[in-house]
C-alpha cells in the first residue's frame, strides 16, 4: 500500500479545512467499511485520510425532534441506529431494514455518514432514507446546505458533495401516519448485496386511498432514483390488483437497468416488476 498521511482533527469544522477542494486523493474516512475495501483493491489511493473518530460526540448521537422528526449524526454507527429505542419506536421500518445492511461485524462499524456519502448504487441506506424523506445537513468550508437524499447522487459512485463538503447528520422527517415498508432482494445471503431494493412510504387519503407516494430503487440503475411516474400512478388510487398490476408494469419501464454481478439488466426489470407490489402490500399492513 501506498504510504499516506493520516490526521485526527478535533471538530468537524477543522476536518473540513482539511480537505482539499481540488484533490480527490485527499478523503475523509468515518468508519472505513467500504473505502478501506477501495485501497486494498487499488480502487482508491489517497494521499491523506482525515479521520472522523475524534470529532465532537454529538455526530454520533440520535436526537428526536419535538414533532416526531429524527436527527442522526454522521457517525452514528449502523447497528447503534438498529438498536436504538427512539428510532426505533418512531420509524418501525428500520429495525428489520437495518438487519439486512450487511453483517454485524460490519454494522458495528460503518456510520451512518459514510453508508450516505459513498455513492455506491448498490448501498441499502440510500434508498431508505430516500423513501422515508429524509435530507442531510453538508457542511462546507463557508457554509451549510442541506440535501434530499435521492439528490445526493450524480452517477456510479458519483455525488453532489464537494472534495471539502461533509455529512454532519440525516434528518428524518414525522411519518405523521404514513405507511412505509422496505424490501432488498440478493442473489445469495439476505445480508448480501442486493440485486435489487425498494424504498415505500404511503400516505393515506383514507382507509382504502393512498394519498401521496414515495418510491425509491436501488441496485437497478447506477445510482438510487425515485421512480416519478409511479408515484404519479399511485397518486389516488386504490391499490387492488388490477392497480398494483399497473403500477408494476409503470415500475418497470421507469429505470435504465444496469447489469452487474448481482443480475442482468433484464433479471433486475422482472425483480422490480414482481417486488414493488410486494412491498405496497407490505406498507399497507
Amino acid at each position: 500500500m501506498v504510504p499516506f498521511d493520516w490526521v485526527e482533527p478535533g471538530s468537524l469544522r477543522e476536518a473540513v479545512s482539511l480537505l482539499d477542494p481540488d484533490d480527490p486523493a485527499v478523503r475523509a474516512i468515518a468508519g472505513g467499511t467500504a473505502l478501506m475495501l477501495m485501497m486494498k483493491a487499488g480502487v482508491f489511493v489517497p494521499s491523506r485520510l482525515v479521520s472522523l473518530a475524534k470529532i465532537e460526540p454529538h455526530y454520533s448521537a440520535i436526537r428526536e425532534g419535538g414533532d416526531g422528526s429524527l436527527r442522526i449524526g454522521a457517525m452514528v454507527p449502523l447497528a447503534s441506529l438498529e438498536r436504538s429505542p427512539e428510532a426505533i419506536a418512531a420509524f418501525p421500518v428500520l429495525k428489520n431494514a437495518i438487519r439486512t445492511l450487511s453483517n454485524i461485524r460490519v454494522r458495528n462499524v460503518a456510520r451512518v455518514g459514510g453508508a450516505l456519502a459513498h455513492g455506491d448504487p448498490h448501498m441499502d441506506l440510500p434508498p431508505l432514507f430516500a423513501s422515508l424523506g429524509a435530507r442531510v445537513s453538508v457542511v462546507g468550508p463557508n457554509a451549510t446546505r442541506e440535501i434530499a437524499v435521492e439528490d445526493l447522487y450524480a452517477g456510479y459512485y458519483q455525488t453532489v458533495l464537494k472534495n471539502n463538503e461533509l455529512i454532519a447528520e440525516a434528518i428524518l422527517p414525522p411519518l405523521n401516519g404514513a405507511r412505509t415498508a422496505y424490501m432488498k432482494v440478493t442473489s445469495r445471503s439476505a445480508d448480501d448485496w442486493p440485486a435489487l431494493n425498494i424504498g415505500i412510504r404511503l400516505e393515506m387519503a383514507d382507509a382504502n386511498t393512498i394519498g401521496t407516494a414515495r418510491v425509491v430503487v436501488g441496485a437497478a440503475a447506477e445510482k438510487v432514483i425515485r421512480l416519478a411516474a409511479t408515484e404519479r400512478l399511485l397518486a389516488g388510487a386504490v391499490p387492488n390488483e388490477a392497480m398494483l398490476s399497473r403500477a408494476s408494469e409503470c415500475a418497470a419501464s421507469e429505470p435504465r437497468f444496469i447489469s452487474d454481478a448481482h443480475g442482468s439488466a433484464v433479471y433486475k426489470r422482472e425483480l422490480l416488476r414482481v417486488y414493488l407490489a410486494r412491498a405496497i402490500k407490505e406498507a399497507l399492513k
